[in-house]
C-alpha cells in the first residue's frame, strides 16, 4: 500500500509552515492568496488528504456537521442530501446523515445526543424539523451555527434557504385555470411541513383572482408520500362528480394520483389533469410525465451547507428562483 503523504511534506514543497499549510486546509482567512494557491496546487500534485482526526486534534472543530431530516419522499431527501454533501465536501467537512420525527417527545434529548457524541460544528435543517421551537432554542442555548431550509417562522432570524412556495402554487394553479379547469382539487401534505401551508395559500390565492369559488370538497390531505396520493385521488375521483385536475402538494402524491386514474381508465390529461410539485425524478418518470413545479431542492441544500460553513458570505438569507415545468400530464379542460 503506498504512504499517504503528511502535512510536512506538504509544507516543505509548498516553502510554508505546516501551520500555514492547516490555515489553508481549514479555510482560514489569515493567509494571502498567493500563498493560498501555492499550497492547494502542492496539495492537489501529491493527493494530499488530511486526517480528520489530526484536523480536530489541532484545533477545536471536528470538521463534521449534520443534516436533519424527517420526510417521506425519497427523492427529496436524496437531493437534499446530495446538495448539502457536495458543499460540504468542498469545504472539507464530513456531513452526518440524521433521520428524526420532528414530533417526536424525544427529538430535542437525540440531537442534543448527536451533538455531543460527535462534537457538531453546526447542523443543517430541513422542513419539518425547521419548526420546533424546542430544538431551536436549545441550538440557540448551545449557541451551535445552524441554517434552515424553508423554514416556517422566525423567517428574518438566523440563516435560511427558501423559495417561494406561496407564488410557485400560485402560478402551476392559473397554469391549470388558463386551460380552461374551473373543477381543481388540491391534495395537501402534512400541516407540520409549511411548503404543504404555503402551497394551499397559493393554490387559494389564484382561485380568488381568477374569481373561482373555493370548494372545502376538493381539498383532500396527504402526507406527502405516494400511497396518501393515492388514496387522496380514489375518494376525488371515485364519485359521480369528480374534478377536472387535480394538483397534488408533491410529485410522489401526483404520482399516486396518476396511477389511480389509470386503474380507473381516466385518460390524463383527457380526461384529467394532474400536476405535481418538486420536479424530482419521479415526475420525469411516470406516464405521462408530470407538469410540477421545479423546486431546487438540490441548490437550496447546496447553498444551506454554504451558508453554514463559509467564510465567503454576505447574506444569511437566501430565497432560490423557481420553474414552472409544462409536461403531456396536463392539458386543455373538456
Amino acid at each position: 500500500m503506498a504512504r499517504r503523504p503528511t502535512i510536512k511534506e506538504v509544507s516543505k514543497l509548498a516553502g510554508v509552515s505546516f501551520k500555514t499549510v492547516s490555515r489553508v486546509l481549514n479555510n482560514e482567512k489569515n493567509v494571502s492568496d498567493e500563498t493560498r494557491r501555492r499550497v492547494e496546487q502542492v496539495v492537489a500534485e501529491l493527493n494530499f488528504r488530511p486526517s480528520l482526526a489530526a484536523r480536530t486534534l489541532a484545533g477545536r472543530k471536528s470538521f463534521q456537521v449534520a443534516l436533519l431530516y424527517d420526510n417521506p419522499s425519497p427523492y427529496y431527501v436524496y437531493h437534499l442530501q446530495a446538495g448539502a454533501q457536495e458543499r460540504c465536501h468542498e469545504l472539507g467537512y464530513r456531513l452526518l446523515i440524521q433521520p428524526v420525527v420532528a414530533e417526536s417527545a424525544d427529538l430535542v434529548q437525540e440531537v442534543a445526543a448527536l451533538i455531543d457524541e460527535t462534537h457538531l460544528d453546526g447542523l443543517i435543517l430541513s422542513p419539518p424539523v425547521t419548526e420546533s421551537v424546542a430544538l431551536l432554542e436549545e441550538l440557540d442555548r448551545r449557541g451551535l451555527p445552524y441554517v434552515r431550509i424553508e423554514p416556517g417562522f422566525r423567517r428574518d432570524e438566523g440563516r435560511s434557504t427558501t423559495i417561494d412556495d406561496v407564488a410557485a402554487a400560485r402560478d402551476l394553479t392559473a397554469h391549470l385555470i388558463d386551460l380552461g379547469h374551473r373543477a381543481i382539487a388540491f391534495i395537501t401534505g402534512p400541516e407540520t411541513h409549511i411548503s404543504s401551508v404555503e402551497r394551499l395559500e397559493g393554490y387559494r390565492a389564484a382561485l380568488d383572482a381568477h374569481g373561482i369559488a373555493f370548494d372545502p370538497a376538493l381539498i383532500v390531505a396527504g402526507d406527502y408520500s405516494f400511497p396518501s396520493g393515492r388514496e387522496a385521488a380514489r375518494r376525488l375521483l371515485g364519485g359521480a362528480s369528480r374534478p377536472t385536475a387535480i394538483f397534488a402538494g408533491n410529485d410522489d402524491m401526483a404520482a399516486g394520483a396518476l396511477a389511480v386514474a389509470h386503474e380507473l381508465d381516466i385518460g390524463v390529461p383527457d380526461e384529467l389533469s394532474i400536476a405535481g410539485f418538486d420536479d424530482s425524478d419521479l415526475a420525469a418518470a411516470v406516464w405521462p410525465p408530470l407538469t410540477t413545479v421545479r423546486q431546487p431542492v438540490r441548490e437550496l441544500a447546496w447553498a444551506a451547507a454554504d451558508l453554514l460553513l463559509s467564510d465567503n458570505r454576505k447574506l444569511d438569507r437566501l430565497t432560490l428562483d423557481y420553474d414552472l415545468v409544462i409536461r403531456a400530464s396536463t392539458g386543455a379542460a373538456h
